[in-house]
């Protein structure tokens, strides 16, 4: 039949957590905002929207008290950085679209997300925000769908880690950053005093 469009897949969502937290000295997902680990304050960000809401860790933070309070998906392959964490949730649930988030970006917000899932392109590989600073994908917020899995897979497998040059070779569909700043990272303590101060929060 033409003109038939099949419905577009189930969404899960996943926080990427599992990072060493190296240039920040201490981990990332602990920080606090106002009483509030950074953890926290991603995952509530992100059920709000997808309620069906994971933590992807490492294998040795299965345990740790602020990862274990929330549903886990364990990295699968070792020091492929944010890739093992997308690709074990894909293989988790490969009939679903994942809204996958960095744990580390305390500026973003509710409308940032909903944006996204608004303007989902499910025949796309993924949908994601170009960078306000290079115009480049931001894979670490964005809706990875099914079909991402197997070339992504075979890219991870080809030594190639980088969800960004992923993004950027396999044609994501791109959208504007409605909020410029929403998507900046914090990985050092200097960053992480800016991100304190643009909120208006101070740190336990």
């Amino acid at each position: 039949m033409t003109g038939v469009t099949s419905a577009p897949a189930p969404l899960a969502a996943l926080i990427l957590a599992g990072g060493r937290s190296t240039r920040m000295q201490r981990d990332k997902a602990a920080l606090d905002y106002g009483g509030e680990t950074q953890l926290a304050r991603a995952f509530r960000l992100v059920r709000d929207v997808v309620p069906d809401a994971f933590v992807s860790v490492r294998a040795d933070q299965v345990a740790d008290p602020v990862r274990a309070a929330y549903p886990q998906i364990v990295d699968g392959a070792e020091g492929a950085g944010p890739a093992a964490g997308i690709l074990a949730a894909l293989a988790a649930r490969p009939a679903h679209a994942w809204l996958v988030v960095a744990v580390d970006l305390p500026l973003l917000d509710s409308a940032t997300l909903t944006h996204l899932l608004a303007r989902r392109a499910s025949s796309s590989l993924a949908t994601a925000y170009a960078s306000a600073h290079d115009g480049l994908p931001e894979p670490l917020c964005a809706v990875w769908e099914p079909a991402s899995r197997a070339p992504f897979a075979a890219f991870v497998a080809g030594g190639r880690t980088c969800p960004r040059k992923f993004l950027i070779t396999h044609g994501a569909h791109l959208l504007p950053l409605p909020h410029a700043q929403a998507l900046d990272n914090v990985n050092t303590p200097d960053e992480y005093a800016d991100a304190l101060g643009r909120l208006g929060a101070d740190a336990a």
